[in-house]
């Protein structure tokens, strides 16, 4: 997984910034999302976004704007914080700025990873921030053993905080996504994940 992901960033990278830019670029992100915080929050997310993105490029607006998103959307992440997407969306512009990259197209990834706090759309000229919003909750919609894994991974990025904490705020989260109209944007993810996304979040407030 490891290669296949430096061999995505760099395919991506090199378009706009030298090699040692790239290298040094690749090893921090590497370390942001390998730190022993991130049970689910990490490379493996990043993984699964980036291979799920591969199946329909065709229909994103703008691509490497939309990759570049992705690979940086969870950068910063603290259990404890409010505010990590803007922290990760100004992480992202700073690097980006390093870039061959338009001050528009850096506009449009901290816009599409600012979406992502509330998983609400933000751009709508284009289906880029629906796909990366519908990437970013595909786990809901896996088999159930696959997003029971997803929940524990979570559950351990929220160790500091007790049950008689977390849970009430974790169901507070997944009511407020069943009560949306749907869960997704796009008619493919409809079609894909919408049924089991709403069997696995009603099951895990259960166990709650």
């Amino acid at each position: 997984m490891i290669d296949w992901l430096k061999k995505e960033w760099n395919n991506l990278a090199l378009t706009y910034c030298n090699d040692n830019l790239a290298e040094a670029l690749w090893n921090e992100i590497k370390t942001n999302y390998t730190s022993k915080t991130k049970h689910y929050h990490n490379l493996t997310h990043i993984y699964n976004m980036l291979l799920q993105a591969g199946d329909f490029k065709a229909e994103i607006n703008n691509l490497d704007a939309f990759k570049f998103a992705i690979w940086y959307h969870d950068i910063i992440y603290k259990s404890s914080k409010k505010d990590n997407e803007e922290k990760s969306a100004l992480f992202a512009k700073k690097r980006l700025k390093s870039f061959n990259f338009t001050e528009k197209r850096i506009e449009i990834v901290e816009k599409l990873i600012i979406s992502t706090k509330k998983h609400q759309l933000i751009l709508e000229e284009n289906n880029d921030n629906a796909y990366l919003l519908d990437l970013d909750l595909s786990i809901l919609g896996t088999e159930w053993k696959t997003y029971e894994k997803y929940i524990q991974n979570i559950r351990k990025e929220y160790k500091i905080y007790p049950n008689i904490l977390y849970n009430p705020g974790r169901k507070k989260v997944l009511l407020h996504f069943l009560e949306r109209e749907t869960l997704y944007f796009t008619e493919t993810f409809r079609d894909k994940y919408e049924i089991q996304a709403r069997d696995n979040l009603k099951r895990e407030i259960e166990l709650l």
